[in-house]
């Protein structure tokens, strides 16, 4: 293993520092539409290692936040397909299964003390400086997390990526940061012009549309649907007696407290505390009614309701949905399951697998799709009749920095076009960024920076990430067969 890094790390500092210096945006483009059911619910496979819906989700979600923090809490689901989220989501879960399958293969393991040291150096599962168990527990739970084991077998992933990178890794040389310096100490004036898709009008007649759907018309699917029975257990109203309420705070007291973190009285709880005993009394009967439901034994008062449900189409909330969509013939029934301030105990009927769409049932997907694949075409050709011999107004001296300075861009266009930028060999072009928009350019004028201090520690480090992509990667692409199960992302 380490003759392997040491030939890689090699060919990282000499040939890329050296020639090719760059921040690399690795994607994929264009899988069509999701095709639900492959593979056992998985979204991909690369190697020997699966990647499931549900971390896809989870890595959706991580980064629509972090964009939604960037945009002042501003940033919406239309946003997000234009930035391309799914994709630079499922980008990274491959990435990081590529780098899993490579310790695999050297024998790395992260120990049961090495996951345990972690997960204690966290603040947010300390209680006045110490670990707290019941914090922790809670926290997971606070974060949608299934099941404490579910976060520790994503947290082994993470330790072990960043063990199998720290090998890879040798900190920084003076050479690197001298040759950083060079590279990043540069500031262009340029002129240049946003194109966006919304520039393109398109008006496609049904013969079109159906002539792509021919084409595509494997790439659109149904969603997988459930059909369910339920029956609801209203919540009780009772009187608990005195020693009830009594022994309920005993056991409890350190839980009842008011904003300001005082521990509440039992008269100044006791309003809390016969809501929670009836939400318990409530839940007790709603699991006989469960074991009623499961035997056939229900009372003829009681109403059965019927429902079909998909993962975009529910009544329920995204965690109970997720549970009602993954019941089978073996296990159909869902132990009550607290909705609003009643119960449910749920039966699946009938599961429908995913399907090819008819023609009418897509066409909506299809006007979309095709409007998306023509204008994205369309735009390509008016960048490249146009960048030649667009006008526009120059702009002050630019490094990679000065992503606030670009007009009509959000941070994160700015931030993508000009990292490309610096690294495109042509002094005039066009770079079409994730969100689809094309950005025309002339380079003007250059000059060097005298500022040294622009390569330092943290630059180098962030630098050999982005080499990393270009780098390693690429490398481990070829190496562990890379199978996408999503289409259309």
């Amino acid at each position: 293993m380490i003759t392997w890094m040491q030939r890689h790390r090699k060919y990282l500092v000499v040939t890329i520092w050296i020639s090719t210096i760059a921040f690399i945006g690795a994607g994929f483009v264009g899988w069509g539409q999701y095709s639900y059911g492959d593979k056992a619910g998985s979204v991909a496979k690369v190697g020997d290692i699966s990647i499931t819906s549900a971390e896809l989700q989870r890595s959706y979600s991580t980064l629509f936040n972090q964009y939604n923090q960037l945009f002042q809490g501003k940033f919406d689901e239309q946003q997000a397909k234009q930035f391309g989220l799914q994709r630079q989501a499922l980008r990274q879960l491959v990435n990081q299964a590529l780098i899993l399958n490579l310790a695999q293969s050297y024998g790395l393991t992260v120990t049961d003390d090495e996951l345990w040291n972690v997960i204690k150096s966290q603040p947010i599962f300390s209680k006045e400086g110490s670990f707290d168990k019941a914090l922790y527990a809670e926290q997971l739970k606070a974060m949608h997390y299934s099941s404490i084991d579910e976060y520790e077998k994503l947290l082994r992933k993470e330790i072990l990526i960043q063990k199998t990178l720290y090998l890879l890794g040798s900190g920084n040389r003076p050479l690197e940061e001298k040759a950083l310096s060079s590279a990043l100490g540069v500031a262009d004036k340029i002129s240049y012009k946003l194109l966006t898709p919304s520039m393109i009008t398109l008006n496609p007649d049904e013969a079109s549309l159906k002539a792509f759907w021919d084409k595509h018309q494997k790439e659109f699917m149904s969603e997988p649907t459930v059909e369910i029975s339920y029956v609801t257990q209203p919540p009780l109203t009772s009187t608990p007696s005195t020693k009830e309420i009594a022994d309920y705070y005993d056991m409890n007291r350190q839980s009842l407290k008011d904003p300001s973190g005082k521990i509440l009285s039992l008269d100044e709880a006791k309003g809390v505390i016969m809501t929670s005993l009836n939400d318990k009394a409530t839940e007790k009967e709603a699991l006989r009614l469960y074991i009623n439901y499961k035997k056939g034994s229900l009372g003829e008062s009681v109403e059965i309701k019927k429902a079909t449900i998909s993962a975009s189409a529910s009544p329920f909330d995204p965690t109970l949905t997720k549970e009602v969509m993954e019941l089978n013939s073996a296990k159909p029934f869902l132990k009550p399951r607290k909705v609003g301030n009643q119960y449910l105990v749920i039966k699946l009927e009938k599961a429908n697998p995913s399907r090819p769409m008819s023609y009418e049932e897509a066409k909506t997907n299809v006007i979309a799709m095709y409007n998306n694949e023509v204008k994205k075409t369309k735009l390509q050709e008016l960048a490249q009749n146009s960048y030649k011999t667009f006008s526009a107004p120059a702009t002050d001296f630019l490094t990679r920095n000065d992503n606030d300075k670009l007009v009509d861009l959000s941070p994160q266009e700015g931030s993508e076009f000009l990292s490309k930028l610096f690294t495109s060999k042509q002094k005039q072009g066009f770079i079409t960024l994730e969100s689809g928009n094309v950005i025309m350019y002339n380079v003007l004028e250059q000059k060097l920076l005298q500022d040294k201090t622009l390569a330092d520690g943290n630059a180098v480090a962030k630098l050999k990430v982005s080499l990393l992509d270009q780098g390693l990667i690429k490398t481990l692409e070829s190496k562990y067969p890379v199978e996408i199960y999503v289409e259309g992302i």
